[in-house]
């Protein structure tokens, strides 16, 4: 069973299935949590599986795995009063979970570009892995770190930029017109420091930390197709200010 089976199996069980005993079977001793709904440790994470109201599901939208990282994008039905978006993070161990991070955001029903938040392609295809990455960490070092937008065509494509940020168009324009909103409203788009890039095929998940009007996570899932970027994905989600446990978000 390689990771990505791996992860799958055992959110399966916990989440799926709402069984806390697949906690035994999956769960390392010294799992480390940077989620905000639960603390270190595999019994926290058997206290919020056996709450898990009747009704409660995952909806998959995609994996990617990326050596001892594997991310799930999707969407969770039953965690509140409305569905929400989330982007998963395990790092795997020994064959079970040892760590985990997460963002989650409301299920937008009417987003500006007709799209979901989670539709779209939902495999990573065969492209080079780390020409993949190397593309999109050298946009996020020079257009989101940075902000030298001179060379934003350098990285994004021009004919073809499917978004599925509920507040932004699809194309370029579309992502200007609302960066532009975001400015107006004091919501400046600050990327400060990338964490992780779990890339597999021409899917790449940049996990990041900056501003937006306020500190927040920033979960960006890219798609690369002939050297340019042409399709994103992502959750904006505030960094709570006081956190159960000391690990943070990151």
């Amino acid at each position: 069973m390689n990771n990505k089976e791996l992860v799958l199996k055992a959110t399966g069980e916990l989440f799926g299935d709402r069984d806390p005993s697949a906690v035994d079977r999956w769960v390392a001793p010294d799992y480390r949590q940077h989620s905000s709904l639960a603390a270190d440790g595999p019994e926290a994470l058997r206290g919020l599986v056996s709450t898990l109201p009747e009704g409660f599901r995952y909806e998959p939208a995609r994996v990617v795995a990326d050596g001892d990282l594997v991310a799930l994008h999707g969407v969770y039905h039953g965690f509140g009063p409305q569905p929400l978006v989330a982007f998963d993070l395990f790092r795997v161990r020994d064959g079970k979970l040892a760590e985990h991070w997460d963002a989650l955001t409301p299920v937008v029903e009417r987003t500006a570009s007709g799209r979901s938040q989670t539709d779209g392609q939902d495999k990573p295809s065969d492209a080079d892995t780390e020409q993949s990455r190397a593309l999109v960490l050298e946009f996020a070092q020079r257009i989101l770190q940075d902000a030298d937008y001179s060379v934003l065509t350098d990285y994004i494509s021009t004919e073809t930029y499917l978004q599925h940020n509920p507040e932004a168009a699809d194309g370029l324009d579309g992502f200007g017109a609302a960066a532009a909103r975001w400015a107006s409203e004091g919501k400046n788009l600050v990327y400060k420091t990338v964490h992780n890039a779990v890339a597999e095929g021409d899917l790449v998940l940049l996990q990041s930390e900056g501003e937006f009007g306020e500190p927040v996570a920033y979960w960006d899932l890219f798609r690369v197709d002939g050297g340019r970027i042409v399709e994103h994905w992502d959750v904006i989600a505030p960094i709570p200010a006081d956190l159960p446990h000391a690990n943070g978000v990151f």
